[in-house]
């Protein structure tokens, strides 16, 4: 029986380790902050990092535009299609709804026929720059997930910088430059995220990939890639996401890139399908926007695993015996130690750096994270006092055993009416064997449902 159930393991091993390492469930998705466990000492509380799903940050965002009167509509204007100068058949009016295209259009529900859109006005005061700024801002940390994309609903500009700001829109640093020509434009060479590597990501640059050759009816898109720049640890299919995790981990600058308040988006000049400007029919030159998608969450610092929308403002629903709208403080009487950000690590469940109570003589009081204090001798650890069959060392306090064992480090196998297995040699004997059929029979499950 061990020897078939040893080749039956082996035999389905690299198909399960294959479709574990390829399963969601395997990133860690840090969306519990905390479960309950029985313990020998009772029901007590097992903290973990836990943080906000992603999700479509259009919903909580308010916008901006630069200069106000940048809006078509006031007056209503006629507009000419950029690759037809003399189809002169689109109006902006913004006294009637159907022709006027307002800015919330860009963030309005698509699918629509006809399409939804935001537009400038025309350049009619060529030759002085037809510049734009719209700034997107969420009161409030959030952490980008996915890529940005910008779909613009006229010709895709030939000149744009994407711009964010750590500080709620008080100083800003470029995310991407954007250009026909990066070197005329900006005087920097142009490169593509798909030529960046681990050690330049970081690196801010200027890529011609979304404003080179015009295409009326497709090339509307232009993005700013993340799941590229996550892929560089991730792997190209973003299977290896414990690796990403343990980088933004560890590395805050790579942390605080994918972090912002606010987003802008500058728009130096239009597209003009050609390298001259038609000074005769300047109306075929504007910006429209018809869908800008904005995917992730709220920064809570791995101390909440949700994010209210409340007065028309984002916040934490923060646990750990945290507070504020990041989640970047201890509450009162929790302040026994100083406050501390959690960690992804160790994958998949991370470690909460929980916020504790102060004694009357301002000691540690662990009694608040529902451990006994013991005067903080360590119980276990993971070098000298391991907890043993599986056990898993909470806090140095304690060690939570699997079923099945008991005592200080799950060194007690236990058997039926609480007696050590020891004291029942024919009924371990039983139970091994009954044991291993059911391992038998669960490898074999396993690696029909895993390989086929």
């Amino acid at each position: 029986m061990q020897l078939a159930l040893a080749l039956a393991l082996q035999a389905c091993w690299v198909c399960i380790s294959h479709a574990i390492q390829n399963s969601p469930a395997s990133w860690g998705h840090y969306d519990v902050c905390k479960s309950q466990l029985y313990t020998d000492n009772g029901l007590v509380w097992h903290y973990m990092a836990c943080q906000p799903e992603s999700t479509n940050m259009n919903k909580y965002v308010k916008v901006n535009l630069e200069p106000e009167n940048i809006t078509c509509g006031e007056p209503p204007e006629i507009y000419c299609a950029l690759e037809n100068p003399y189809m002169c058949n689109n109006e902006c009016d913004a006294a009637t709804e159907e022709l006027a295209h307002p800015p919330e259009l860009m963030f309005d529900v698509e699918g629509r026929n006809p399409t939804t859109f935001w537009q400038s006005t025309t350049w009619k005061n060529y030759p002085k720059p037809l510049q734009v700024n719209i700034i997107l801002s969420w009161d409030k940390t959030i952490e980008l997930t996915d890529d940005i994309v910008i779909t613009f609903e006229s010709g895709r500009p030939e000149q744009m910088v994407l711009e964010k700001s750590l500080d709620y829109g008080r100083t800003w640093q470029p995310y991407q430059f954007y250009a026909t020509d990066c070197l005329d434009a900006f005087t920097m060479d142009p490169r593509s995220v798909r030529e960046m590597s681990q050690s330049t990501l970081l690196d801010i640059i200027c890529t011609e990939d979304y404003s080179r050759g015009y295409v009326w009816k497709y090339d509307k898109t232009v993005r700013f890639e993340i799941k590229d720049r996550f892929a560089l640890f991730a792997g190209p299919r973003l299977h290896n996401m414990a690796s990403l995790y343990g980088q933004l981990d560890t590395t805050k600058n790579l942390r605080d890139f994918f972090t912002l308040t606010d987003l802008r988006i500058k728009l130096l000049r239009p597209a003009t399908g050609s390298t001259t400007v038609d000074e005769e029919n300047l109306s075929r030159y504007f910006y429209a926007i018809s869908d800008i998608k904005v995917q992730g969450r709220c920064k809570c610092n791995l101390h909440a695993n949700s994010c209210v929308f409340d007065k028309g403002k984002l916040s934490c629903v923060c646990e750990h015996n945290t507070t504020g709208v990041d989640c970047s403080r201890c509450k009162k009487h929790y302040q026994g130690r100083a406050w501390s950000p959690g960690s992804y690590l160790p994958i998949p469940k991370g470690t909460a750096n929980v916020c504790v109570q102060s004694g009357p003589a301002g000691r540690l009081n662990v009694t608040s994270l529902g451990f006994a204090n013991r005067n903080q001798a360590r119980v276990c650890d993971d070098v000298l006092l391991r907890c043993q069959n599986g056990g898993v060392c909470v806090q140095h306090q304690s060690c939570v055993c699997p079923p099945g064992f008991s005592g200080v480090l799950c060194e007690t196998e236990r058997c039926r009416g609480g007696r050590s297995c020891e004291e029942l040699p024919s009924g371990r004997d039983c139970l091994h064997l009954s044991s291993l059929a059911l391992f038998y029979s669960l490898a074999l499950s396993l690696c029909s449902f895993f390989c086929l």
